[in-house]
């Protein structure tokens, strides 16, 4: 996951928020580690003003998953990277589609 560029690892919901209002675009987003689930994994997007979570995780089998809108079937990627590019497009069941990525500033990130 630490090669992800969108991935800013162990920060708070509020962070997380924090940024993408900093951001400012509908479509920017961010991917966390969830605060509540242990080796759960949050897509958060910003839309018209809101933040929309979807919680990523890879599966037993090793494949990556994000819970969408109810309804939408649930789908699987081999890899995170395959997942957040398959969001990127218009209509996968998310509040808007994965435009602008946030990314972490690698000389601020915590460690731990």
């Amino acid at each position: 996951m630490e090669n992800i560029p969108v991935y800013h690892g162990k920060i708070s919901r509020e962070t997380g928020e924090k940024l993408l209002c900093d951001a400012g675009r509908d479509g920017s987003y961010l991917l966390r580690d969830s605060e509540t689930v242990p080796g759960m994994y949050c897509l958060c997007v910003l839309h018209k003003d809101l933040i929309y979570t979807y919680r990523v995780h890879q599966t037993a089998t090793g494949s990556w998953t994000a819970e969408a809108a109810p309804g939408v079937p649930r789908r699987m990627f081999r890899k995170v990277q395959n997942l957040i590019s398959a969001y990127e497009k218009p209509n996968q069941g998310i509040a808007i589609h994965l435009q602008y990525p946030v990314e972490r500033n690698v000389s601020k990130t915590a460690q731990g």
